[in-house]
């Protein structure tokens, strides 16, 4: 077993089957609500490989001209974003201790070939609250690093159920998606990973 740098837990199969299912259908219906979209990255407007939406009061976006940001709209349809599932807001409350509820959740969907440049999580005015990500379909390589850009990273596997946890001294880590292990899920019908994060912003 890999020893995870401080502030960095990892909860394997924290979520069982049954509760995996039961998490899909309810992203099912809030992706008919809240439709996946293609991100783009600031100034240069290239599309990110993964696709996104959110749930919560608040949800992350991207693009171009305005770039990193929470907002209470989806980019595209404009509409509220739908609620954070309950049983969501109490695996928040299970594992990650804070005090008060999440105000976003990003969904982001990965297929065979995503991935996710390492990156910290820092658009948010409140960077002592914990991210508490939850992964579900086909595993992926993780990696995980320092606070600063350049340093030395580990990696390990993220497996359907599991549960990754940044706070404290692991809350600005750069983290990141290496690969998608495809077809070593059958959660979702056609294969793919979605990744849940949830975050407190204010």
């Amino acid at each position: 077993m890999k020893q995870l740098p401080e502030g960095v837990r990892h909860l394997p199969g924290l979520l069982d089957t049954a509760a995996q299912t039961a998490l899909v259908e309810e992203i099912r219906q809030i992706v008919a609500e809240a439709p996946l979209y293609t991100p783009a990255m600031p100034r240069t407007g290239k599309e990110m490989t993964v696709r996104m939406t959110n749930c919560g009061t608040l949800g992350w976006v991207t693009d171009k001209e305005r770039g990193y940001r929470y907002q209470e709209t989806h980019p595209v349809t404009g509409r509220a974003w739908p609620a954070i599932p309950a049983r969501l807001l109490s695996l928040w409350e299970e594992v990650a201790g804070w005090p008060q509820p999440p105000e976003a959740c990003l969904i982001n969907f990965y297929d065979a070939s995503a991935r996710m440049g390492l990156h910290q999580d820092r658009d948010e005015q409140n960077l002592d609250a914990p991210v508490l990500s939850v992964s579900l379909g086909d595993s992926c390589l993780f990696r995980v690093g320092g606070t600063e850009r350049g340093g030395g990273t580990m990696s390990f596997r993220l497996e359907s159920g599991d549960v990754v946890l940044l706070e404290g001294p692991g809350r600005l880590r750069f983290h990141g998606v290496d690969r998608i292990h495809a077809g070593t899920s059958d959660l979702l019908k056609n294969g793919g990973r979605i990744n849940l994060t949830l975050r407190r912003v204010s």
